[in-house]
């Protein structure tokens, strides 16, 4: 075998690999072997046919492409591994140059590099972490939210009155012309909630089921739809349903329904609670903080561009994801924006580069400092994830992977990098070993 090199630059390599006719025979008999499985051929069994009979029934071609891929896929690590200075990143890319019979193996392969990566201070930074938790407005406002889990509908034919419940139909127009995608049924209103547009739920006041009512409320002007945003818009509406709400009582019998005795346990439960996640949320601020530091200290190589433009569309449809799971329309939110999906695509292109430098910055660190994770971490991380998942036949297939595992020990490499630079970094840390977990603690 013979392999060229090529430095194409931005990151970017190029192997150009020959392999002489000899070294194709074994993986030529295999190929013969897997494509005879997937064919029937009379007077043989699946996976014992002829060279030549098979090449008369699907072709020389397509007995040499499989050969060529056994061979590559056998050595394409090796080859790279052995011929590339820095460790490969992202998928490469294979292209075949030349596959004939008889003739030498001719393909190419292009890859991106890790970029070199010379560390800056990360240690004695002297930042503080702040101590912060919840108030008593944070505990009120869940507890408010657990009262409406448990509110009390009861359909009234009384007219609707604050804090009632009612299901309308709605039908939009602006200057007297229907608003597309402006009609909509059995839409539920709770009088005294903030709707889109402010004052809405007070026209509903004093309407029985089956009334009907005409008015004209401005849009707010900061609405994402363009064409209505700071209108006078008409509504019309039709009274399907109305609800009163019996909100509970905070009580004991209301705690019973959460798993505790007494009402100040609930509130005790809440407050403990909303205070971790806050401190959560602030922690993870801290550590940002500690990684944007290092960032602006340390040196990177070329970052190559297929990999920031992989990160990219990986954060697009970080977004799309979550714009749709808040129930709204991706292309409504790029309207908003008055950008397209190209030109957000850029915008993102800067924070793309610096998730990259980041992960690359903690991947260092770890060589630097000897950071790993064992398989038996590995394997107790997986536990834990099973006992999540159970009797979920998919998820607990996927999480025993080699790929899935391989991306847990990187996660929980990531993990100790964070708690070693929290602990380097931040003045009083306590040390991982010192650190008391209790029956609150989630990490």
């Amino acid at each position: 075998m013979k392999v060229e090199k090529k430095d194409l630059g931005k990151g970017q390599l190029e192997l150009e690999v020959i392999v002489p006719f000899s070294q194709l025979k074994g993986p030529i008999e295999k190929a013969v072997e897997q494509i005879s499985q997937s064919i029937k051929i009379e007077g043989f069994r699946p996976g014992k046919a002829t060279y030549d009979l098979l090449k008369q029934k699907v072709g020389e071609v397509a007995i040499m492409e499989e050969a060529a891929r056994i061979y590559i896929s056998k050595h394409l690590e090796k080859i790279i591994t052995d011929h590339s200075e820095r460790p490969a990143i992202g998928q490469p890319q294979i292209s075949i140059i030349k596959l004939a019979p008889e003739n030498p193996l001719e393909f190419k392969i292009t890859l991106s590099l890790l970029p070199e990566v010379t560390l800056g201070k990360y240690k004695e930074l002297g930042l503080k972490q702040t101590k912060v938790e919840a108030d008593q407005a944070d505990v009120d406002k869940l507890l408010t939210e657990l009262k409406e889990m448990r509110v009390r509908e009861v359909i009234s034919e009384e007219p609707i009155k604050d804090t009632d419940k009612a299901i309308i139909d709605i039908n939009i127009s602006l200057d007297k012309v229907p608003v597309d995608g402006g009609q909509s049924k059995d839409v539920a209103i709770v009088i005294g909630k903030n709707y889109v547009v402010p004052g809405f739920d007070k026209e509903l006041i004093g309407l029985k089921s089956g009334e009907e009512k005409e008015f004209k409320l401005p849009y707010p002007e900061n609405h994402h739809q363009k064409n209505l945003a700071g209108k006078m818009v008409e509504f019309k509406i039709k009274v399907k349903e109305v609800f009163t709400r019996e909100m509970p009582e905070l009580n004991d019998e209301f705690a019973l329904g959460f798993g505790v005795k007494k009402i100040e346990e609930l509130q005790e439960d809440i407050k403990r609670t909303i205070s971790q996640e806050k401190q959560e949320k602030e922690n993870q601020k801290t550590e940002i903080e500690i990684l944007n530091k290092i960032t602006e200290t340390t040196k990177f190589g070329d970052l190559p561009e297929e990999v920031v433009k992989h990160e990219g569309e990986v954060m697009m449809n970080e977004l799309k994801h979550n714009v749709e799971h808040q129930g709204a329309k991706f292309e409504d939110y790029l309207s908003s924006l008055n950008k397209t999906e190209a030109q957000l695509m850029l915008d993102m292109m800067p924070d793309a580069v610096k998730r990259i430098k980041t992960a690359l910055l903690m991947r260092e660190i770890a060589e630097v400092e000897k950071i790993t994770v064992d398989q038996k971490e590995v394997e107790h991380e997986i536990m834990h994830i099973m006992e999540h998942y159970r009797g979920n036949k998919e998820a607990e297939e996927r999480v025993q992977t080699t790929e899935y595992k391989n991306y847990l020990a990187n996660s929980l490499t990531n993990r100790k990098v964070i708690q070693m630079l929290r602990e380097w970094n931040i003045e009083g840390e306590p040390k991982a070993e010192e650190h008391v977990h209790d029956e609150h603690c989630n990490h």
